[in-house]
């Protein structure tokens, strides 16, 4: 049998290896993520302090906000780190922290932009009913629901990737620890774990999109019922924005996560990976603050209650 170290550390080559780019990009990144903080961090506070946007529809936004908070500061500063040193050193324990973190905020964005289409369906589709529909326990359960199936997933993820062994290389072809650049180090067997991460991606995805979809038929056929045209251009407001913030989302997971980890590109996957985790998390509150009359209009009545503060 030959000699084998187990690995107790990781090496992340970073985004470039390209010297002249590191540092327009670190300030590049370095803007994007203060939009970012700024942004999500402005929703939650609008939603706090404004009372006309204690709905249940700012309630999951305000979720949505925290959770895009939390996955890009999973990611970010160790990005950002590698543009400065060219990559960096991680170790074990901290790679699977940092692993487990980003599967769990993003699965439960997965599952929060299921909820907001739940949500839009009651407001289009049953608008009689809808306070009795979104309660307070309603719109706590399924934040709750989505927390829960985060933590469980990246569970499920975090356990069968470091599950396997690690005996070879280090160095990992990305600027942070994501699973399909992790386990390709692997030295064991990695078939069975790829599937099964596969098939509990695909499910997550899947389900969410079925709910999303079911959800917009439903809209799509009350909207074409609908003989005036202020009801019309209400439906079609309230809808745009979460319209937007699914098709960014799901485009970039589905490229990444639901094929095996052999299948990659790992240009392609660092590619794909600094748009959802630096520039959606910042596109999220940017789409609903510039489409949403009540967000903008919260935002201006802050700005003039600060101004009068001072």
């Amino acid at each position: 049998m030959e000699n084998t170290t187990e690995v107790t550390q990781f090496i992340l080559l970073g985004l470039t290896n390209t010297k002249k780019l590191q540092v327009p990009l670190f300030l590049i990144f370095v803007l994007i993520y203060v939009i970012n903080v700024v942004g999500n961090m402005g929703i939650i506070l609008l939603v706090l302090l404004e009372s006309h946007l204690q709905a249940p529809m700012y309630f999951l936004l305000s979720n949505l906000s925290l959770v895009d908070f939390g996955y890009s500061t999973a990611v970010i500063p160790t990005g950002l780190a590698g543009f400065l040193t060219g990559g960096g050193v991680i170790s074990y324990n901290a790679c699977a922290a940092q692993m487990f973190f980003f599967a769990a905020f993003a699965t439960m964005e997965n599952f929060l932009l299921a909820a907001m289409a739940y949500d839009r369906y009651a407001a289009v589709c049953r608008p009689l009913h809808y306070t009795s529909t979104m309660t307070t326990s309603m719109c706590v359960s399924l934040s709750a629901g989505s927390y829960v199936c985060g933590f469980l997933n990246a569970s499920i993820h975090v356990g069968i990737a470091f599950s396997l062994s690690f005996c070879g290389s280090n160095v990992v072809h990305h600027f942070f620890c994501d699973v399909p650049a992790v386990m390709v180090l692997s030295c064991s067997d990695r078939y069975v774990g790829e599937m099964v991460l596969v098939y509990v991606a695909s499910f997550n995805i899947f389900f969410a999109l079925l709910v999303i979809l079911i959800s917009y038929i439903f809209i799509c056929i009350t909207i074409l019922k609908m003989h005036s045209s202020a009801g019309y251009q209400k439906a079609l407001s309230t809808c745009a924005c979460h319209l937007t913030a699914v098709s960014i989302f799901y485009g970039t997971v589905i490229t990444m996560y639901l094929q095996p980890s052999s299948s990659h590109s790992m240009d392609t996957d660092k590619i794909v990976s600094v748009f959802y985790t630096m520039v959606i998390p910042m596109l999220n509150p940017l789409v609903y603050s510039l489409r949403n009359k009540e967000v903008k209009s919260a935002f201006k009545k802050m700005i003039a209650k600060a101004r009068l503060s001072f």
